[in-house]
């Protein structure tokens, strides 16, 4: 009971210290939190309820886990669905994610991710509520946001609540890239909004049910917990890491530009200490100074070119830096100038990269030599067909 009490206490302390220390870009004190933190607009619901919970680790309230967080409010949880890199979210890119039992609580944990990216009738069967509650970084082929969609849409299909606790986009300032043909459909990409969407959780929620784009989205009991006081152009610093190698704040910002090299035969930096702040490969020596060499470690068992020295640009350090260098959205210079370099050009490219482009003309136009200005000028009719969908759900001023 002491415990209890002492936890209670230190959540209300804690959300009273977050309020007066979040700043925006500019400086200035932003009196805004995660919708998490706001108990009394969703913890009242959930009365009676027997609920499961979509989480990860930075599914927290000051560094408290939202599980531990809930069930010392009480509330009946029955089990914890996680996503791509697992309830501690150490788990490689892709890697298979397993069912487990959480040491603490007992509860099940259910992975959604491999072969079960949906969770089905039967994993819904004895609850009431689903949460999610994921730190996304804004970008489509995050994978965060299928696992979203696949949760709706179980959701609509059993007749369950969906409850979006609504968390910052760090990019929620930009909308840019490509928009994603239908024929390129997959995990990595699964509606036709462009790689930068600029839509916090809950608002790309909202677009999901709202536009159709799911399985009796009209039969779904969505709830989205909003965040007062929170604009897209608001600056949010994440706590909690949200896949291991965006690490940082300079890493998210950069991600969206430099997870394109994905697709090619050029390392991120997958297995160093500056994942998606750099980019290189061996055939580079001589044409650029800056060198890494990728290593096995935690989230990056396997990193390409392994063991092998990479030249090529540290792209920033800074995260101010690096926000900068998104602010227009997307930065194509940088994937254009390895292609260039790279003397093997039939080979730069894999078959993963039209999946993470959403278009097949991206290719084409690297290969073709379109500058970086002329490929952006391309994809200006989508994106505004798609800013004028996305202003309908729109939760928070821009």
């Amino acid at each position: 009971m002491i415990r209890t009490r002492f936890l209670k206490f230190y959540l209300s302390f804690s959300l009273c210290v977050s309020l007066l220390t979040a700043f925006s870009a500019q400086g200035q004190v932003a009196t805004f939190s995660p919708g998490a933190y706001f108990f009394e607009s969703y913890v009242p619901l959930l009365k009676n309820q027997r609920v499961a919970l979509l989480i990860n680790q930075t599914s927290e309230v000051n560094g408290v886990s939202l599980l531990d967080t809930l069930l010392s409010q009480h509330v009946n949880i029955v089990k914890v669905f996680v996503p791509e890199h697992g309830f501690r979210g150490a788990a490689d890119a892709g890697a298979k994610v397993d069912n487990e039992v959480d040491s603490k609580s007992g509860l099940p944990i259910v992975s959604l991710y491999g072969k079960n990216k949906k969770p089905t009738t039967d994993q819904l069967k004895d609850i009431d509520v689903l949460i999610y509650d994921l730190q996304d970084v804004g970008v489509r082929f995050y994978t965060y946001i299928s696992t979203l969609e696949y949760a709706m849409e179980a959701c609509a299909e059993n007749d369950k609540m969906l409850m979006v606790l609504d968390r910052p986009n760090p990019l929620g300032h930009v909308v840019d890239g490509p928009v994603l043909e239908a024929s390129l459909k997959s995990f990595v990409g699964m509606q036709k909004i462009p790689v930068i969407y600029g839509m916090t959780p809950g608002e790309y929620a909202k677009m999901l049910k709202g536009e159709n784009w799911i399985n009796q989205a009209e039969q779904l009991n969505l709830r989205v917990v909003e965040m007062p006081n929170y604009t897209h152009h608001s600056y949010y610093k994440i706590p909690v890491s949200p896949s291991p190698n965006l690490r940082n704040m300079t890493a998210i910002y950069l991600y969206p530009s430099l997870c394109f090299f994905e697709g090619t035969v050029v390392s991120v930096g997958r297995g160093t200490n500056q994942p998606f702040q750099v980019w290189g490969h061996p055939a580079f020596k001589g044409k650029k100074k800056f060198s890494f060499i990728p290593q096995s470690q935690v989230g990056a068992s396997k990193p390409l070119l392994m063991g092998q020295k990479c030249y090529g640009e540290l792209v920033a350090i800074h995260p101010d830096s690096a926000r900068a260098k998104t602010e227009h959205g997307l930065n194509l210079n940088w994937l254009i100038d390895a292609y260039h370099l790279y003397p093997q050009k039939e080979k730069f490219f894999n078959h993963f990269f039209e999946k993470l482009a959403g278009t097949k003309d991206l290719r084409k136009q690297i290969q073709q030599g379109y500058t970086a200005e002329e490929i952006k000028a391309s994809w200006q009719k989508d994106l505004e067909t798609f800013k004028t969908i996305r202003a309908e759900y729109l939760i928070y001023p821009e």
